[in-house]
Parts: C-alpha cells; structure tokens; sequence
C-alpha cells in the first residue's frame, strides 16, 4: 500500500479551491479544514457579518491564502462576480465544492418568488458554477456537489428542497459521464441530517441530537469532502452518503 502521507494531509496542499456558501455550515467547516491543510481557499456568502466571522477563523488558521466574495447566487450577475473574483486570485481552478443552499417546505406554502429564489440557489446555481469552473480546469479538477439525504427519502414536509436536492443527485451522475474523459472528477456527498443553520431547532436541542448519535456535525462532512479529494487519480469517490448512527433511513 502506498504511504499514508501521500493520501490525506498533502493532497489539497496547495490546490486553488472555491467553496460556495462558506461561511456558515458545512462551507464554513470544509473551508477551515482545508486551509488548515494548505488549500487556497475562496468563500462566497450572503450576509456580511457572517463572511466577517468566517474570515477571522480562516485567517487565523490557513495556511494558504484565503479570499472571500459577497454574491447572490441564485442570480446570473452573483455567478459571475464569484468567477470574477476567482479569476482575480487563481491562475486555474483546481477544486469546486459546491454547497450553498436554502432550506424550503411544501408546496402549499410559499410563492413563484420564494420557490424561484430557493431553486436557482440550491439548482441553478450549481449548474452554472459548475459551467463555470470547468472553464477554468485544465484537464484536471474535481467538482464535489453537496446534496442531502432528501433526494432518497423525499419527505412530504419539504417537497420543494426535495426537488432541488434530488435534481442535484440526477446532476452529479450526468455531469461525470460528461466530463470524465477531460480528467475531472465529480462527487456527490448526501449527508442525513447535521447540526447546522438549515436545521429549525434550537441549539441545545442539536447539541443533545449530536450527543445522542441522531445528528452529525458540520465537521464530520467536511472530513468526508476530505476524503474524497485525496483519493489518488486512478480512483472516483462517486457518491457518498453519511448518515448519524441512530437515523435510520
């Protein structure tokens, strides 16, 4: 077997890496992890004071560079400053994980507005970062789109995540038969349920989930997305799914 070292610690070292939706969440923990591990690492977020929050975390604990980016994905204009600013920092693109999103319920509640809002965030905007990076991946990247366990389990409370969700699983295994042969890869990682703002409970109520083995962290995927880029090239982590012990599904 090959050494160890050559798999987790250096295989971001290095490596240019945007991260939608990074400043809270599974983003947040992901960007942390791999600026810890040497990745130059660009972030994107909606609020300010969380970007702020984000960047004072990264900023004491990168050890590549680090640069941040206000957008509104779910528009066209958001899209394209992310790649703007991106093209300012990086001379390619090695690595997009895409993970921004919003949560959403059920039909019956909501209007066009809200459900065209959350559908070009959680959709739209993966397809369109995703034809953007392309662009900017010289014959080698590797595109991890982080979906949810609701593309399986299609719960009736929240039919409209549940089409987005489900529309990036269908994605994600088009998307590698595409681009495959240029050298990219392309993973797809569903986590169950995890302690983060998407989830409406309050924090002790999570914390306690957590502890009981019924939530994951915001850690415990961004370890996932680790792995699945240290992989050595000969091999495709596909797709995974990461469920908490107890939540049976």
């Amino acid at each position: 077997m090959e050494a160890l070292k050559d798999y987790l610690p250096h295989s971001v070292e290095g490596k240019n890496i945007l991260i939608t939706g990074g400043t809270t969440g599974i983003g947040r923990a992901t960007a942390l992890l791999l600026a810890r591990l040497g990745a130059n690492v660009m972030i994107t977020g909606l609020d300010e004071q969380h970007l702020k929050d984000a960047l004072k975390d990264l900023y004491k604990e990168a050890k590549g560079e680090v640069y941040d980016v206000i957008a509104d994905l779910s528009t066209e204009e958001g899209v394209n400053a992310t790649f703007r600013t991106a093209d300012s920092h990086f001379d390619k693109l090695d690595i997009l994980i895409n993970n921004a999103a919003l949560p959403a319920g059920k039909v019956e509640n909501g209007s066009y507005s809200e459900w065209q809002r959350v559908i070009n965030t959680n959709l739209l905007a993966y397809t369109a970062c995703t034809a953007q990076a392309l662009e900017r991946m010289k014959g080698d990247g590797h595109i991890v789109n982080i979906g949810s366990m609701s593309a399986d389990v299609r719960e009736e409370t929240g039919s409209i995540y549940v089409a987005t969700k489900s529309g990036i699983q269908g994605f994600s295994e088009a998307l590698r038969k595409e681009v495959n042969k240029s050298g990219i890869k392309v993973t797809l990682i569903e986590p169950g349920a995890v302690d983060t703002d998407m989830q409406d409970q309050p924090t002790q109520e999570k914390k306690e989930k957590v502890e009981n083995l019924e939530m994951l962290t915001a850690d415990d995927i961004a370890i996932s997305v680790l792995y699945c880029l240290s992989q050595p090239k000969r091999c495709d982590v596909v797709e995974l799914k990461v469920r908490p012990h107890l939540q049976i599904i």
